[in-house]
């Protein structure tokens, strides 16, 4: 089903030309991590927000609102579109919270930096390895640590770098 989520989502944000990162589980999965899906998780730049939200009002299960929860500070919609939660974050002025120094950080989406891959069906924008892996380890919630440890088995042996796995 995530990928009749992913196909919905990413139909709503290309007919309105509406630039988008893929980062979450889903850009892990692209980077070699194997682990379920909970949920497919993407930023828009703030200016296009309130479009996303009021384009996918029908499928809303979480209002959008700014929230601080598990590690985020953002303002977010939660869609629900054939089970599928998807989860769409504004990345204007977003946050995570920085667990080896507990203080909230900048995430700082930047949408010229992304790699195009092909995942369920669709090809897609994903943030770029480096840059999942940094906020990953900023996070550090045990399914962050799952998918670094994920991505790094997939790399280059000389290129793996140390750390937690």
């Amino acid at each position: 089903m995530h990928h009749l989520a992913a196909q919905w989502i990413v139909g709503l944000l290309r007919e309105r030309s509406i630039p988008f990162l893929i980062c979450g589980g889903l850009a892990a999965k692209g980077y070699g991590s194997e682990r379920e899906l909970n949920d497919i998780d993407l930023f828009v730049p703030g200016e296009h927000f309130a479009s996303v939200v009021q384009a996918g009002q029908q499928f809303v299960s979480k209002a959008a609102a700014h929230r601080q929860e598990e590690g985020w500070d953002l303002t977010y919609v939660q869609f629900k579109y054939e089970g599928i939660k998807v989860e769409v974050g504004n990345a204007d002025g977003s946050q995570i919270f920085d667990a080896s120094h507990e203080t909230w950080v900048p995430l700082n989406i930047d949408f010229s930096r992304y790699v195009t891959v092909h995942l369920l069906g669709l090809e897609l924008p994903l943030m770029l390895k480096d840059d999942l892996v940094r906020y990953k380890s900023t996070l550090a919630r045990p399914v962050d640590i799952e998918d670094i440890c994920a991505i790094r088995d997939n790399e280059e042996p000389d290129n793996s770098p140390s750390g937690v796995c």
